[in-house]
């Protein structure tokens, strides 16, 4: 009964996590930041938001609260946003503005990063076709192998989100 309970709570958040992980996949928030340019004028800040798929920029005015910036982020949008696709563009600029060394290794990096990521999402549909195998419950080594693969699928998305801070923190200065 244990053992009955425990593989179903498994399952349940196994589903969860790859559902999850999916939607973000499909998303345009893998990556949000902000660059903040200060001229005798006033503040003029510029908001990027960066996924897989399309990568985009307005700018806009959060004000003194701080605390709104997750409201500000999916709500009060500019209308004058700007989206262009993101696949293989390593920088949130233009490319004329970058030397064509650093764009060249900027290709490679979104290049290990895209395959980071498609690996796992392969992994993740991979691992959930042997957890559905495995779900008349005739054998329990088709569970160990899908929760291995969901393990190997976690890794690979560390690795690319974390590839792709350090990009972004090195492209915009972040401490």
């Amino acid at each position: 009964m244990k053992l009955s309970v425990g593989i179903f709570f498994g399952g349940f958040f196994a589903a969860l996590g790859v559902l999850l992980f999916l939607v973000s996949f499909g998303t345009d928030y893998w990556l949000l930041a902000t660059e903040v340019g200060r001229c005798s004028n006033g503040e003029k800040t510029t908001f990027h938001h960066e996924g897989f798929f399309w990568r985009c920029w307005f700018s806009g005015n959060v004000g003194e609260n701080n605390a709104s910036m997750w409201n500000f982020w999916y709500t009060n949008q500019s209308p004058s946003k700007n989206c262009t696709h993101a696949y293989l563009s390593p920088f949130p600029l233009i490319r004329d503005e970058h030397n064509s060394t650093s764009y060249d290794s900027a290709i490679i990096y979104r290049g290990f990063w895209t395959v980071l990521m498609l690996l796992g999402v392969l992994t993740i549909l991979m691992a959930s076709f042997f957890i559905i195998c495995a779900a008349p419950f005739a054998s329990h080594i088709l569970y160990k192998a899908g929760g291995g693969f969901f393990i190997i699928a976690g890794g690979y998305t560390v690795c690319s989100v974390n590839e792709r801070i350090e990009r972004m923190r090195y492209f915009f200065h972040f401490p």
